[in-house]
């Protein structure tokens, strides 16, 4: 076999010239054969048992040329580009130029590689010092959400609806005489202010009385997920059956013991300052870092190739897709309820995958000029901790080479991160 690798005009990439023997691949065009037989049912012979130079001469001597060079050249390829050094970031653009039986396999392979990273200054790089500090009203608004947490719905009586109750209603809508789909409930709770409904719905709603009927007149928005009803004016019938509110507890000693672990009311709201001082610290770690990185990220020079903007589009559209399904939808009623096209969602997020593709390269890089490699005993407990969460032995996961290579990468970046907060200088 031979290869000739040729730099195109384009940056960050490679033109592989290939020619495989004959005798390899027509032992893959065999071997094809011989996984494939069992499909084929030709006339005169039992299914499956004709030869294959029958089978090519029914379906053409080309039939298995496809699955053959799919057979061969994976390996082949992946094989030149780990001993050439070749980091390719895009799948290849194939030209067969020769491919028949008893004659060696010719194609062309253009593939984008791993862009040069020009580092600008990283080290001694000035930040603005990230502070938050934790108020009254902060502990304030975090009791009020426990007070919210623990209130009980008791129902009212003798008095119209008032912003903030919860109220029980029919309601069924219609356009222009017409009713539509999802356009109708019975029994269904709304809470008022709360934002749910179509705008000017809820506030119809207030001042009604139990058992009072009413046809209430919104317009449904512009930008409104059904295509058959954006925009259009719209009738509701309502009837108003109960009228409830939250009844929410006195904040002091009494609530401190029924609500958490404490006996009184002092010793909660200490608790809750030191948990968000925790979550302060954490939030400032979290963005300082992402300062620095930004910072960094800002004095450098990177021509990203294309196919690397695609894969990295390719996932974030897979992690979209992962947590509409965690919500029962999928991508098509996502896009229709937004009201945007596969290719709207992909430009506009080109800009999100560039940035992440530049962090990650340049983090790398740095890694690489800093010489950054995480200790053994930093090894042992991530893998001692994501053993836990597998339900699986640190030994089990050492098997896994894959799995190593994430741990190891996934340390050097926390490490490389620190590194750049630790040298930098913050005002």
């Amino acid at each position: 076999m031979s290869i000739k690798i040729e730099k195109t005009k384009n940056a960050n990439e490679l033109k592989l010239s290939f020619e495989i023997e004959a005798e390899k691949f027509d032992s893959a065009i065999k071997k094809v054969y011989e996984q494939s037989a069992k499909y084929f049912n030709i006339p005169g012979f039992r299914k499956g048992k004709a030869p294959m130079a029958i089978v090519e001469k029914t379906y053409g001597t080309s039939i298995f040329y496809e699955d053959a060079f799919n057979e061969v050249v994976p390996e082949v390829f992946e094989k030149e580009l780990k001993e050439n050094n070749i980091e390719a970031v895009s799948r290849p653009d194939l030209d067969i130029e020769q491919m028949e039986k008893g004659k060696n396999l010719k194609f062309t392979a253009i593939i984008q590689t791993k862009p040069e990273v020009k580092l600008g200054k990283y080290k001694g790089i000035q930040i603005k010092k990230i502070e938050y500090n934790v108020s009254d009203e902060d502990i304030e608004h975090e009791l009020g959400h426990m007070a919210e947490r623990n209130s009980r719905i008791v129902s009212v009586e003798n008095r119209p609806v008032e912003k903030g109750d919860i109220t029980v209603i029919d309601f069924e809508g219609s356009v222009d005489g017409v009713k539509f789909e999802g356009g109708k409930a019975d029994g269904h709770e709304l809470e008022i202010g709360s934002g749910t409904f179509i705008p000017g719905f809820e506030d119809q709603i207030i001042g009604m009385k139990q058992e009072e009927e009413k046809d209430i007149k919104v317009k449904f928005p512009d930008d409104y997920f059904s295509e058959e009803l954006k925009g259009k004016d719209a009738i509701f019938k309502v009837k108003l059956h109960e009228i409830k509110k939250k009844e929410l507890p006195e904040i002091n000693d009494d609530f401190a013991k029924d609500a958490s672990e404490f006996d009184t009311l002092e010793e909660l709201k200490n608790s809750i300052k030191e948990k968000l001082e925790e979550d302060n610290k954490a939030r400032v770690k979290y963005e300082t870092e992402e300062e620095a990185i930004k910072t960094v990220c800002e004095d450098v020079t990177i021509d990203i190739p294309s196919g690397m903007i695609e894969t990295e589009l390719d996932n974030m559209t897979k992690e979209v897709e992962n947590r509409l399904r965690y919500q029962g939808m999928n991508m098509d009623m996502y896009l229709n309820m937004i009201g945007k096209t596969m290719e709207d969602f992909r430009k506009e997020g080109e800009e999100q995958a560039k940035q992440a593709i530049k962090t990650r390269l340049v983090l790398e890089q740095i890694i690489k000029e800093e010489n950054i490699e995480p200790k053994q005993e930093k090894i042992d407990e991530k893998l001692e901790e994501m053993a836990k969460t597998y339900g699986k032995t640190a030994e089990e996961l050492k098997q896994n080479e894959n799995f190593m290579e994430y741990i190891k990468k996934s340390l050097a970046q926390e490490e490389v991160i620190s590194f750049l907060v630790q040298n930098a200088k913050i005002k």
